[in-house]
């Protein structure tokens, strides 16, 4: 084996799975650590992870995908890859830049893409930045694409424009920071680690398989903390709940304060070209993100657990969901597909708590896009000769067919 292919990822007591390795690759913007399987020339498919995690969250996905090419890179500020600081004034594009850099050093030119949870969010932006490298999207219980926390309406409009108070890195709690910082794994408080895992990655009862759970663990103990990553930093707002976003980090990025009237932002998906097809898979349980999700300051204030809640008409809980489906909702308007999976019994990782339902998913759809590619190549290659067959236009729609029905 390669020297620079690792076994055991940096920082860790666990071997990878049979088929999963690990190693750093140098970009134009940092050294990023990547989980890597399937062979080189397969089908290239790239894993972005979630808040509070790392890429080793896609590692049994990827052992049970061995014909595809997969990379689940570390995002900055997570994992082993290089730990540069996010500027949340640029919203999520630290993150999608980063992304860009490393497709180009693997030499990737258009690419199947997954985003789950703060993934997801980044996900959309890179899709919005580069529409033309992506064959299909796969957004795992993304956040809203008009970020997380202190809107309302479907449009997403901030329920405090000039600070966007109620959102950023100033809504988690000390002791989940304190937690992180002590690198505690256990489970003796709902503040750790690993009790946040059991209750709120996944839904009651799910139960992890034998050594999954420290391993995962340990994973998110190697995220940084600190005003300048995990929370990030925070602004005093004259506004309910009295904390803004400050300019550090993941969750400060996610602020609908740095959406920019200049650039494009994730709710401009519903208007790019090309048009990937789209794959929404959620959990019907998950509290992460939801209508009314209980890690949502909104939320929390009408249930009366944070105290001097303005009302429903000054900070309602924010409907991350039918935030999503107005602007999927539009992108079908303008001509392009999406279908929307919720899998009953569970929470917020439908990828680790149906495994097998969701890896039949995820390869049914990105196999029927990428034959429905072909077919569609096929017919315009021939409709200057003659008009289009019904076993083609069958050939062209079919493999994608199931997967929209359900929709």
């Amino acid at each position: 084996m390669p020297a620079d292919v690792l076994e055991f990822p940096p920082e860790s007591r666990y071997p990878l799975l049979p088929g999963v390795h690990s190693r750093h690759v140098e970009t134009t913007r940092l050294r990023q650590h990547i989980f890597e399987s399937g062979p080189s020339d397969g089908p290239p498919v790239l894993l972005i992870h979630g808040n509070a995690s790392s890429a080793r969250f896609f590692e049994e996905l990827q052992a049970a995908l061995p014909a595809w090419h997969c990379v689940a890179p570390d995002l900055r500020g997570y994992g082993a890859t290089e730990p540069l600081v996010v500027d949340a004034t640029r919203s999520l594009r630290d993150f999608s830049d980063d992304l860009d850099a490393l497709v180009n050093a693997l030499g990737w030119t258009r690419f199947h893409l997954l985003g789950w949870s703060l993934g997801g969010s980044i996900a959309m932006q890179y899709t919005v930045d580069h529409p033309e490298r992506i064959l299909t999207l796969t957004l795992q219980a993304p956040g809203s694409p008009y970020g997380y926390g202190g809107s309302h309406g479907p449009d997403g409009q901030p329920n405090y424009p000039d600070d966007c108070a109620g959102s950023g890195a100033g809504l988690i709690n000390p002791e989940v920071v304190a937690r992180f910082l002590a690198k505690d794994d256990s489970a003796d408080s709902p503040f750790a680690p690993r009790a946040v895992m059991r209750h709120i990655y996944v839904h009651t009862g799910f139960s992890f398989a034998p050594n999954r759970e420290d391993i995962l663990t340990e994973a998110m103990l190697t995220m940084r903390i600190g005003d300048q990553y995990y929370p990030g930093d925070k602004a005093t707002s004259s506004h309910w709940p009295f904390v803004a976003p400050g300019v550090y980090g993941a969750n400060n990025a996610l602020s609908p304060k740095y959406r920019s009237v200049t650039a494009k932002n994730p709710e401009d998906l519903a208007t790019i070209r090309p048009q990937p097809p789209i794959l929404w898979v959620r959990g019907a349980d998950d509290q992460v993100v939801a209508d009314a999700a209980m890690l949502d300051i909104g939320t929390l204030g009408k249930l009366e657990i944070v105290p001097g809640w303005p009302g429903e008409a000054i900070f309602p809980p924010q409907p991350m969901l039918i935030q999503t489906r107005a602007v999927l909702g539009r992108y079908r308007a303008n001509g392009g597909h999406y279908v929307e999976l919720v899998y009953p019994a569970c929470g917020h990782s439908p990828h680790i708590e149906h495994a097998e339902r969701f890896r039949n998913d995820f390869t049914t759809f990105m196999e029927g896009a990428q034959v429905a590619n072909a077919a569609t190549q096929e017919s315009n290659d021939v409709a200057s000769t003659q008009p289009e067959s019904g076993i083609q236009r069958q050939r062209r729609r079919g493999p994608l067919d199931f997967l929209f029905r359900r929709g």
